[in-house]
Formats: C-alpha cells, sequence, structure tokens
C-alpha cells in the first residue's frame, strides 16, 4: 500500500467524522440522561442486599444478603401481586396492540388537517398526568356525582354502584384506562411506520382487484410484523412492572380495592411508607430488573427459533 493511500485514510475518517457531527450534536442529550439516569444509579443496586443506613451510607451500611427479597415472597399477598402485574401486563400488551394497529392503519387512509387533528387528539392523553387521570375517572364513577350513576345508570333504572368499593369492576376500568391513555403513543410509533411502507404495494394490489381487507392482511400486517415485535418484546421485558400511577391515583388508593388493583410496585410503595424500609424497595426493583432480562432473553430466543429475521439480536 502506498504511503499516499495511508495518508489519505485519516484526512478521509475526519471528513466522514466532520459530516456527521449534527448527528452526535443532536444524539448527545439523550446519550447524557441515559448515562445519568440508567448507568450512574447502578452502583446503587448494592442498597438491595444490605440493611441500609442513612447515617452509615450505601457502602458503611451492613450486610443483609437476600433476607430483603424475602419480603416480597413470604407474604400471603405475593400471589395475588404476582398474579395481578403479570395479567394485567398481558392484557395491556394484547388489548394496546390491537387497537394502536388498528387506529394507526384508519390514520394513514386520512389526509390533511383531519389527520392532523386525530393524531393530536390521540396523543394528549399519554401527555395527561396520572393524578388528573385518576380525577376524571372519579368524575365519572363518584357515587353522588358521577356521570356513569347520575346520568347513565339513572336513565336506565338501574341503582346507583358503589364504584370505589367494589373490586370486581376494576380490571375492566384500569385495562379501558390503560388502552385510552397508551394508545396514542403506540399508534404513533405504528403510523410512522406505515408511512415508509412502500406505496407501490398497494397500488400492485389495487390493479390487480385487491380489496382493502386483503391489502392488510397481505401486506400491511406482514411488513409490520417486525415493529410489533420489537414492542412486545419491550413490553414484555417490562411484565414484572406496572404503571404505578394507574394502578395507585386512578382507584384513589382505596383499600377495598386492593385484591384488584394492589401490584408489586403499589405494594412495595405502600410497604415503604409503612416499614420505610428503603432495601426492601431496592431488592423489588433489582427482583424486577433480573425477571424482565431473563424474559427479554427468553421471548427474543422464542422468536429467533420461529422467524430469525423477526429477533431483536
Amino acid at each position: 500500500m502506498s504511503s499516499k493511500s495511508v495518508a489519505a485514510k485519516p484526512r478521509m475518517n475526519r471528513k466522514r467524522f466532520a459530516r456527521y457531527i449534527p448527528v452526535y450534536v443532536l444524539m448527545l442529550p439523550g446519550l447524557i440522561y441515559l448515562f445519568i439516569n440508567n448507568y450512574m444509579p447502578l452502583p446503587g443496586l448494592v442498597v438491595a442486599f444490605k440493611q441500609y443506613n442513612a447515617r452509615k451510607g450505601i457502602y458503611g451500611s451492613p450486610w443483609a444478603g437476600f433476607k430483603n427479597f424475602e419480603y416480597l415472597f413470604q407474604t400471603n399477598d405475593a400471589w395475588l401481586i404476582t398474579k395481578n402485574t403479570i395479567l394485567y401486563n398481558v392484557a395491556f400488551i394484547a388489548i394496546n396492540t390491537i387497537l394502536a394497529i388498528t387506529v394507526a392503519i384508519l390514520l394513514s387512509e386520512m389526509w390533511g388537517k383531519t389527520k392532523n387533528f386525530y393524531q393530536s387528539a390521540i396523543l394528549l392523553p399519554h401527555l395527561i398526568s396520572s393524578v388528573i387521570i385518576g380525577y376524571l375517572v372519579f368524575a365519572f364513577f363518584s357515587v353522588e356525582n358521577g356521570f356513569v350513576n347520575n346520568f347513565i345508570l339513572a336513565k336506565l333504572g338501574k341503582e346507583p354502584i358503589s364504584w370505589y368499593s367494589e373490586p370486581k369492576y376494576w380490571p375492566f376500568i384500569i385495562v379501558f384506562v390503560s388502552a385510552w391513555k397508551a394508545i396514542g403513543y403506540n399508534c404513533i410509533i405504528y403510523l410512522s411506520t406505515l408511512l415508509g411502507f412502500d406505496r407501490s404495494f398497494y397500488e400492485s394490489a389495487m390493479i390487480d382487484g385487491a380489496t382493502k381487507w386483503e391489502q392488510i392482511k397481505y401486506i400491511t400486517l406482514p411488513l409490520l410484523k417486525p415493529t410489533v415485535i420489537m414492542l412486545t418484546l419491550m413490553a414484555v421485558g417490562r411484565i414484572f412492572y406496572s404503571d404505578f400511577g394507574l394502578f395507585y391515583q386512578v382507584p384513589m388508593n382505596q383499600g377495598a380495592l386492593y385484591p384488584t388493583t394492589q401490584t408489586i410496585d403499589t405494594y412495595v410503595y405502600r410497604g415503604l411508607l409503612q416499614l420505610g424500609n428503603i432495601s426492601m424497595s431496592a431488592a423489588a426493583g433489582v427482583y424486577q430488573s433480573v425477571v424482565g432480562f431473563i424474559l427479554i432473553l427468553g421471548a427474543n430466543l422464542l422468536v429467533r427459533h420461529i422467524d430469525s429475521d423477526s429477533a431483536l439480536w
């Protein structure tokens, strides 16, 4: 290799680096946030294995081993909170994915200002605080002044229902509120993917006489499969987590509703308030993270076994 070609390589690399400087600048805030929020707290994981004492600090506190994890597994509510957390998340994954894809397909058929309006309207609930959503739900289901009791049930001649003392209704309410809140964010992701599809596929299908449903079935859904798998795998990784605001603020922390609204996150939070045990709370976070990581690996291995092209790695 000549000396000229060797000298030309550093110049090419510098030009290539200079070309992508704007991209690196745009990446910088996200990388800084990722480092501060996700990587700097990692040494604090040791709190889960210690009996934390604020005076002695994290590393000066005595070791407790796995005793902090016993709180989650030895309590009488361990099965209940685990079951609620998993079943709710399974329902969220299935229902929210189907609704988000459906709405994304409908929005992709719209044009102009109408489409922009519906996009904004659907995304708005995702941006609303859980506290506000809790009071919106309360406005519907309040015993005395709620819309459902005073207008819908009254018009039907039905007796008012004490919604905040009847646990059996809340699985449906929680799932509905979750779908209303989450559908907008997932819909935008699917919509952006849809808009990137080659329109010639649809034009060819129309020439061949394919109906709209056949276009969705044989073109849209297969092309959306990688995005669906990616988002589903990410959701599976958080199947042992729950939306704290959804399960704490929306039911207004009513004790009568605990059988159907208590999850791992809310249980640990209430235990932290009562016992003040920071180490126990940290242990719950480590447990959720480890299980989520294992589930992602397992789900990805299953996807790779069935369809290697759709796996994340």
